[in-house]
């Protein structure tokens, strides 16, 4: 059982060991990030020569699941529609939230804008 879903900007901070990395890599374990979320990491990293399997393996070592995204959390992540023109959600943004919301566990971020909705998750801003 997943105990939080990891936005992108919380496991590149992982990747990259910016601040907030120790608080990512003692979640990792249990934690899951959205196929949507998952995309942002590898096209952040793609410039760089970063294989994604590879990298898919190495996370998958830590723990972490990359779950597919599903009717459901598209549903979940349109009801944030309203959210996203006031706090400028994107997309993966309300991925994210969405399936935090439907597994009902916390959302980690590096995104300290997302401390300020009221989208019935529990927001962690990781720095």
């Amino acid at each position: 059982m997943a105990s939080c879903v990891l936005d992108a900007s919380a496991l590149l901070a992982l990747l990259h060991a910016e601040p907030g990395a120790e608080t990512v890599e003692a979640a990792a374990e249990e934690s899951v990030i959205s196929a949507v979320n998952w995309s942002e990491v590898v096209q952040r990293l793609h410039p760089h020569g970063i294989d994604a399997r590879e990298l898919r393996n190495d996370i998958g070592a830590l723990g972490i699941v990359i779950l597919p995204f599903t009717a459901e959390d598209a549903e979940e992540a349109a009801a944030f529609w309203a959210l996203a023109r006031s706090h400028g959600l994107s997309l993966g943004d309300r991925a994210c939230l969405g399936l935090a919301r439907r597994l009902g566990v916390p959302a980690l971020t590096a995104d300290r804008a997302w401390a300020d909705t009221d989208v019935g998750v529990t927001v962690r801003v990781i720095r």
